[in-house]
């Protein structure tokens, strides 16, 4: 028996998605009208809905980075939400000492060191003793959520707040942004946005984006071709710890104002979709982050329909699953 084309096998799955979302919908009892226009226009129904976006917006940006970096070179940094926690409290910890402009400086900075600093064991693990990354990153993310809760609940825990969170960021001392109409946009959204731009132009335009791509696509003919496989796998996840670090300090100095336990609320692991979602082009991270703030967004506006928060990340992952046989197709396509 002949098998389908690949078109159409595509699009059956495209409509399977589409059901799997209809039967979860109609099993909750609610209305998948309904529930869609809550998904996807809750952002845009007031100013602090749209703000709460923008502040999920951002740090799925810069992670979703951290995340295409490595894989670009053939990588899984699964590890890119310990190294978000690690680089928020490493920012909030410096940034209160400081203070004012050269703590929020100081304070993304040491997010993104802290950062670097969590990836150099996978990373050393990975490019000289061939383990595997995935492995690594994982315990380092078991380590990371315990060591920050420990902290977090006993050595720079605020004394007076009674739960394990530090101290509070005088306004001075945090990112601010501009105000646009009712909405203040922080300036650490245009610096996720610069980050972006400035990593697809380092991809393409540069002899050490080029050789990421190259060990990434075809790690041996990369060596035959005179690149330090070992050298640019390491640097690889070292980089993209250091971004992964930035994001959590700048979540700290921008948006949180402190630390806490659940500082996180799994921006990292959901990265690894952004980073799938935005395909071959480091730019479609961009719109693949904001999707990602609208949906989650909106998942709070449908509790008030009686629907799990959880169907946004039920649509999200069908995305991604559907957007990756869309990519697969195009590349057999494109080979023949």
């Amino acid at each position: 028996m002949k098998p389908l084309p690949l078109a159409m096998r595509i699009g059956i799955l495209g409509l399977t998605c589409a059901i799997i979302v209809l039967i979860a919908l109609m099993t909750s009892g609610a209305n998948p009208a309904e529930v869609m226009t809550a998904l996807l226009t809750d952002t845009f129904r007031s100013p602090t809905a749209f703000a709460d976006t923008l502040k999920r917006f951002c740090p799925y940006m810069i992670l979703g980075v951290a995340v295409f970096w490595a894989l670009r070179a053939g990588l899984f940094n699964i590890g890119v939400e310990g190294q978000f926690l690690m680089g928020g409290m490493a920012g909030t910890v410096v940034a209160l000492q400081i203070g004012g402009l050269g703590g929020v400086i100081l304070g993304a900075l040491a997010g993104t060191l802290v950062g670097a600093l969590w990836a150099l064991p996978a990373a050393w693990i990975r490019a000289y003793r061939g383990g595997h990354e995935v492995i690594s990153t994982i315990m380092l993310n078991m380590i990371a959520f315990q060591l920050s809760n420990h902290l977090v609940s006993g050595p720079i825990m605020d004394p007076e707040a009674g739960f394990p969170t530090t101290k509070t960021l005088p306004p001075e001392s945090m990112l601010s942004g501009i105000q646009i109409g009712d909405v203040n946009v922080n300036w650490a959204l245009g610096l996720g946005i610069g980050i972006v731009v400035a990593f697809g132009w380092w991809l393409r335009r540069t002899v050490a984006g080029y050789e990421l791509s190259v060990t990434g696509a075809n790690s041996t003919a990369g060596a035959f071709a005179g690149i330090d496989v070992r050298r640019t796998t390491f640097s690889a996840l070292m980089a993209s710890g250091a971004v992964a670090g930035l994001g959590g300090g700048l979540q700290a100095v921008a948006f949180e104002g402190r630390f806490f336990m659940g500082f996180s609320t799994g921006y990292g692991f959901d990265a690894l979709g952004v980073a799938i979602l935005a395909g071959s082009n480091p730019l479609g991270i961009i719109p693949s982050a904001f999707a990602y703030g609208l949906l989650q967004q909106g998942a709070l506006a449908v509790q008030t329909l009686h629907v799990p928060p959880g169907i946004a990340t039920l649509i999200l992952s069908l995305l991604v699953i559907l957007f990756s046989a869309f990519r697969y197709a195009k590349v057999r396509h494109s080979n023949g």
